[in-house]
């Protein structure tokens, strides 16, 4: 537990040896929240640096990381990556626990809110879990990112490239990672959460 107002930048390996960079709001607590990104995002973005910084100004240490493959870490980005991103978060929470962190809460935002969740349903050891705007269905929203007829065309040519409004790849699906969001089942995995594990929802 640092002095109060302090961020340091540390880097905690996951489990397939890359990088993970994030900022730490040390306050002179030894409770502390972890806070997670959600797609094609960063811990820099507004809300995550907000919501660290609250925590912080509460006596509350808080840590914002990027997820393998967004940000600064290392890896390469990937669409769906659900429960790879859920181990990315036990690499995070195993590290603060060595450093005598009581980790209160894990947060998580948008594609983050659905880690979190199925985090506290893999791992059963954070009793706190506040999901803002994940997607309850993941199979909803896909046409309007990735086209009509979007699963024929993933099998015929094996992947889709994500284009924006200029015609600049932005991100390719792989059919692999197209597969994995299709079979991460939000609600399946929220009913293996235990009973004693507050989850808390907002928008």
């Amino acid at each position: 537990m640092g002095d109060f107002g302090a961020q340091r930048r540390i880097t905690i390996t996951n489990h397939h040896g890359e990088n993970l960079v994030g900022v730490l709001h040390d306050a002179p607590s030894a409770a502390l929240v972890i806070v997670c990104h959600g797609f094609q995002s960063s811990k820099e973005r507004i809300p995550m640096v907000n919501l660290a910084g609250a925590l912080e100004k509460n006596g509350i240490s808080a840590f914002r990381f990027d997820f393998a493959g967004n940000g600064e870490s290392e890896g390469s980005f990937q669409y769906g990556n659900y429960y790879r991103e859920v181990e990315d978060l036990r690499a995070i929470v195993e590290h603060f626990r060595e450093e005598k962190y009581v980790i209160t809460a894990i947060v998580g935002h948008s594609k983050g809110g659905n880690v979190v969740l199925l985090y506290a349903s893999k791992y059963k050891d954070i009793h706190t879990v506040v999901n803002i705007s994940g997607r309850f269905n993941l199979a909803r929203g896909m046409e309007s990112r990735l086209g009509e007829n979007f699963i024929q065309r993933i099998k015929k040519d094996g992947f889709i490239d994500v284009k924006n409004k200029r015609g600049k790849i932005v991100y390719r699906v792989t059919e692999e990672s197209l597969m994995d969001r299709l079979n991460t089942i939000t609600h399946l995995a929220c009913l293996s959460i235990p009973e004693s594990c507050s989850i808390k929802t907002g928008c």
